[in-house]
């Protein structure tokens, strides 16, 4: 990799645009192409070989990973979707007899693998007990103590956390789980090391899932995770190659294309996301509007104190199931999808998967890059 790849003195802009570059050399592209291979010709000892096996390694993921290193300020290791990645996390980091501490309002599918998949099973045979508690004030913190005695090995996070966008203070809890001798996981897929730095703030580890903003056009499946401890990476390299969840080289050689416009694209979203955030909070009809950049949104002071801008994901209240569907209906611009983070402006209304516990009338909402002027036209025709 390129020696001028790790300035820190370049901005995010800069930094997204150059990140796992090669160096430059006459007669090549600025970034190669994806690699196809299952073996590689690896005569006699296969340590001295770089690649050996496609389930063990390929060159379209190490400039990738190589890439993200940089943005998240530590090593990084690429997963064919955020929930593989969080499922290594969760595996891996969890030791026999001890405790995880998750949020209650995390993702669904997280909590869903954590206490149905592996504590069910996998957790239940080594003695791994998962406790809940809530992400918005001292709640987690609460929970660390009161389990402190019966050795906790993980405490998960998520913030913001999705649906609900509420915010928690990484230093702290970090800081107090490891006093306990607990790892720290972050999942940061809503505003992406871009926005916010959890490694930075004390965490072990950072789960995201490129298929979001990362990548950002709603064409790529993709996850990532990065440690601030090199060995902690090794243990998940170890898993992911045993267990075969590995990302294709065309996936990863996209992620990094798509990376160059990270920048560009969330900050725009940010901008807009605010805009629309004020103009829903004056809407006739909308309650409960979350936005953490709004000031007087709970999550407000922790997200400023430790995110660069509050990112492209908003939510609000209808009154009613049936009030959402007819909002759909009358929108133009906005797309009735699940997931975020794209180039198109998309919300649904959460409830109808089931496991959140949010309104009948509760709306995800997710910016993209239509003319901001354009979009909030549209919601209030739609809100009409």
């Amino acid at each position: 990799m390129s020696s001028h790849s790790a300035n820190d003195l370049w901005h995010g802009a800069t930094r997204v645009v150059r990140a796992g570059l090669p160096d430059k050399q006459a007669g090549t592209p600025y970034l190669p192409g994806p690699v196809f291979a299952a073996p590689y010709h690896a005569p006699g000892d296969p340590s001295l070989s770089a690649y050996t096996y496609g389930r063990f390694h390929n060159p379209s993921w190490t400039h990738y990973e190589a890439a993200l290193a940089e943005l998240e300020g530590g090593p990084c290791l690429l997963f064919p979707s955020g929930m593989a990645a969080t499922a290594a996390v969760l595996a891996t980091m969890a030791t026999p007899g001890s405790t995880v501490v998750m949020p209650s309002d995390s993702y669904y599918t997280t909590r869903v693998i954590a206490t149905q998949e592996f504590d069910g099973a996998w957790f239940a045979a080594q003695h791994i007990t998962v406790v809940q508690a809530p992400s918005r004030g001292d709640a987690l913190l609460r929970a660390l103590d009161e389990h402190a005695d019966r050795g906790v090995s993980l405490l998960w996070l998520e913030s913001p956390t999705n649906p609900a966008l509420d915010v928690c203070d990484i230093a702290q809890l970090s800081a107090r789980a490891h006093e306990i001798g607990a790892l720290v996981a972050v999942d940061n897929t809503t505003v992406t090391p871009l926005l916010q730095q959890p490694l930075a703030l004390g965490a072990d580890l950072c789960v995201v899932s490129d298929t979001k903003a990362m990548t950002g056009h709603a064409d790529l499946v993709l996850g990532h995770v990065a440690a601030r401890d090199p060995a902690l990476i090794e243990r998940l390299r170890l898993w992911r190659t045993r267990m075969g969840v590995i990302a294709g080289p065309m996936e990863a050689w996209l992620a990094h294309r798509s990376l160059a416009t990270l920048h560009v694209r969330l900050m725009q979203q940010c901008r807009s996301a605010m805009a629309v955030a004020e103009f829903l909070a004056q809407c006739d009809g909308v309650r409960g509007v979350r936005y953490p950049g709004l000031p007087g949104d709970p999550s407000h002071a922790v997200a400023t104190k430790q995110m660069r801008a509050y990112g492209g994901v908003l939510s609000f209240e209808l009154a009613s199931a049936a009030a959402v569907e007819r909002f759909f209906a009358k929108s133009q611009l906005i797309y009735e999808a699940t997931s975020f983070g794209g180039v198109h402006t998309s919300a649904e209304r959460r409830a109808r998967w089931g496991g959140d516990v949010v309104p009948e009338g509760f709306v995800r909402m997710s910016i993209g890059l239509e003319d901001v002027d354009d979009l909030m036209a549209d919601i209030a025709a739609a809100l009409t």
